[in-house]
């Protein structure tokens, strides 16, 4: 086994591009203590293993409340390995299909192999329909515009001391958030919300769900730092509502490469995600395949990708006078290279801010309200 952090996909991406099991528990079930921190508000921590088995005895033992993470919860630890069971049996699964049929269009592998596990699922005994939840690009962007100011804000003295001293990839992903003001940090934070709220008439329908995993794994020399602020990936909506999400294997593509799957399920009941995916294991063998290696094959020669999209030189006067004032207002002193970085992630970035919900109520509070620590109430207090 082997343990991650997930913050947008970084446990599931993986788990899904190399056939393996990842599970991201539920918001403050693990301990973030040690973990440097990406976001306050959207990291997790979880296992990464072979099996669903395996998960759920990793998961067994990791999870607790913990003192030093201000989001661990303290919640009683189900014998999670003994619930699993090896079939499905009056669960109510809902099918977030619009996430890969309209939101973000999956390749013919991927629909076909949803399609056959969907099958597998209803054999299994599990109650089986579709249902809809916010479209991708929405989670998306109440996400980035929180987890990406947090990221800046931890990392901003050194990359006020010594930007080239972080990797290119970082720089794209990061240095666009010196546009977002606290006001759209306030609202996105409003909004998110929102979106835990509104997923209570979903979590009394379904006891599961079922949605996408990745493709294929494409060559690394194909990746492009700016695709981050272009498209939407099919994991941020489970970060940002809190709930478990496991990623399993579900078939392999036209090249030979995993599929994945992801099971998510109500906040709190990572015992009913892991016994989806343990009795989908199961039925199926995909988990049990292994790569296939030949000591006589030739390593690909790779192309490192470009720093630069060659977009910037595209950006209007406003909105390079805008990130020029905002560069300077957060301390950066950056080259032509790392400001040509922030002027093409810029675009995309105040694109997040004009999606934002404006019209919220007086009274709707952001998702990370204050409130007194347990340690700190006195029993006349709590009663």
């Amino acid at each position: 086994m082997a343990l991650g952090s997930d913050t947008g996909g970084s446990i599931r991406g993986p788990a899904s591009l190399c056939g393996v099991v990842g599970l991201m528990p539920t918001f403050g079930l693990v301990s973030r203590g040690g973990v440097i921190p990406n976001s306050f508000t959207f990291d997790h921590c979880g296992p990464l293993s072979r099996s669903v088995e395996d998960c759920a005895i990793v998961l067994q033992v990791i999870e607790g409340f913990d003192p030093r993470d201000a989001g661990s919860i303290q919640h009683r630890i189900p014998a999670y390995r003994t619930a699993l069971q090896r079939d499905l049996k009056g669960l109510r699964i809902g099918v977030i299909r619009h996430h890969w049929e309209e939101d973000l269009m999956a390749s013919e592998d991927v629909s076909r192999a949803m399609a056959e596990a969907l099958q597998v699922l209803k054999g299994l005994g599990a109650e089986v329909e579709d249902c809809r939840m916010r479209s991708l690009q929405h989670y998306f962007d109440v996400k980035v515009i929180i987890a990406e100011t947090e990221i800046f804000t931890i990392h901003q003295p050194d990359l006020m001391a010594r930007p080239g001293d972080f990797g290119a990839d970082f720089r794209a992903r990061v240095l666009p958030a010196v546009l977002f003001t606290a006001n759209d940090y306030v609202r996105a934070t409003r909004e998110h919300r929102q979106m835990v709220a509104e997923m209570a008439h979903l979590y009394e329908r379904y006891d599961a769900f079922i949605t996408a995993g990745q493709g294929e794994a494409p060559r690394l020399d194909a990746h492009r730092s700016l695709a981050f602020w272009q498209r939407p990936n099919l994991f941020t909506a489970a970060n940002v509502t809190s709930q478990p999400a496991l990623e399993i294997c579900n078939g392999f593509g036209a090249h030979g490469l995993p599929l994945g799957m992801q099971v998510l399920g109500r906040p709190f009941d990572d015992l009913t995600v892991l016994r989806v995916g343990h009795a989908y294991e199961q039925a199926t063998d995909w988990h049990r395949r292994h790569p296939l290696l030949h000591a006589s094959a030739e390593v690909p020669v790779l192309t490192p990708p470009p720093i630069l999209a060659g977009t910037a030189d595209d950006t209007d006067a406003v909105t390079r006078r805008a990130c020029a004032y905002a560069a300077g207002r957060a301390g950066l002193t950056l080259n032509d290279e790392q400001f040509a970085q922030l002027l093409e992630g810029a675009p995309y970035a105040l694109e997040m801010v004009q999606r934002l919900r404006h019209n919220h109520h007086y009274a709707h509070e952001p998702a990370n309200v204050f409130h007194f620590p347990e340690s700190l109430l006195t029993p006349q207090n709590r009663t």
